[in-house]
């Protein structure tokens, strides 16, 4: 009887250390299992991180050396070309990289299983009507060459120099410095002024009192000496004649073209350089001359 008993006591002693060292390997399990989810994801999205840095560098240099190929884009065209592909790689990356991730947490999810179906499924739930409408949109953007990296466009009420033309948006940037992102589903008007040369105008205001024949001559002299200075200038600049007359001012106007994004430089480039020979050549403006009648 007392055999019994303490037969008995020992078998459950020994049952249950089994069980404590049973719950031991289990928890055991779970951390090794937890540490090997961590560090899977951890190598996936250095793994990311990687495929992006290289892949980016990889177009970047592409790019630059397109130039010198048998067939070759312009330098905007280039641009955009490239920021177009960096944007695919992007979200390719990520794509694959959060499926991998989710089949890693989850083995009952798995890449391979997906079905286009599926991905459609999840995709709509998301919203990812819209997405496919941007890409397919910006992919109209740039086979059509609407506008390319570098152009000075407006959109609806926003007006900036492209900056970055991607899978999903266009970014431009207005001379406030304000950086624009607009999804290219919504881009439906544009305006672009970097599409052929750009009109220069320059209006001079010149004292009535002045003789206008000698300030048009100095003023064609001028723009011939302008216009062989000025790489950017494509056209002109010439002197078009008086444009107004009013009772102490006579408006001589000077126009020309120029190559697109330097028409600002140059506008105010020749305004100085009228500025200057005015000054050398005692020409008097309406301020001038009014200063003149006070000081008399």
């Amino acid at each position: 009887m007392l055999f019994n008993k303490m037969f008995s006591f020992l078998k459950f002693v020994v049952e249950d250390d089994a069980v404590k060292i049973g719950k031991i390997s289990i928890y055991k399990e779970s951390i090794f299992n937890f540490i090997e989810v961590i560090f899977k994801i951890t190598l996936i999205l250095l793994f990311m991180y990687l495929i992006i840095k290289i892949g980016n560098k990889i177009i970047t240099k592409y790019v630059s050396r397109q130039k010198n190929f048998k067939i070759s884009l312009n330098d905007k065209k280039a641009k955009t070309v490239g920021a177009i592909l960096k944007s695919i790689l992007k979200y390719s990356v990520y794509f694959f990289g959060i499926f991998t991730i989710i089949s890693i947490i989850s083995p009952k999810i798995s890449v391979t299983g997906l079905t286009f179906a599926g991905i459609g499924g999840v995709a709509i739930g998301f919203g990812a009507q819209n997405i496919i409408k941007d890409i397919i949109n910006g992919f109209f953007i740039l086979f059509e060459d609407q506008f390319s990296v570098g152009d000075y466009i407006s959109i609806d009420d926003k007006s900036g120099v492209v900056e970055s033309i991607e899978l999903r948006v266009t970014k431009i940037r207005d001379f406030n410095g304000d950086l624009h992102i607009i999804p290219n589903g919504l881009i439906t008007r544009v305006t672009n002024h970097s599409k052929g040369n750009v009109r220069i105008v320059v209006d001079i205001d010149v004292s009535y009192e002045e003789d206008i024949n000698r300030v048009i001559s100095l003023l064609s002299n001028l723009c011939s000496k302008f216009k062989e200075e000025n790489g950017a200038i494509t056209e002109g600049p010439i002197v078009q004649g008086i444009m107004k007359i009013a009772d102490d001012k006579v408006t001589i106007r000077v126009s020309g073209k120029t190559k697109p994004m330097t028409q600002w430089n140059m506008e105010t480039k020749l305004r100085r350089e009228i500025g200057e020979m005015f000054k050398l050549e005692n020409i008097k403006t309406p301020c001038l001359s009014i200063k003149l009648l006070k000081e008399g």
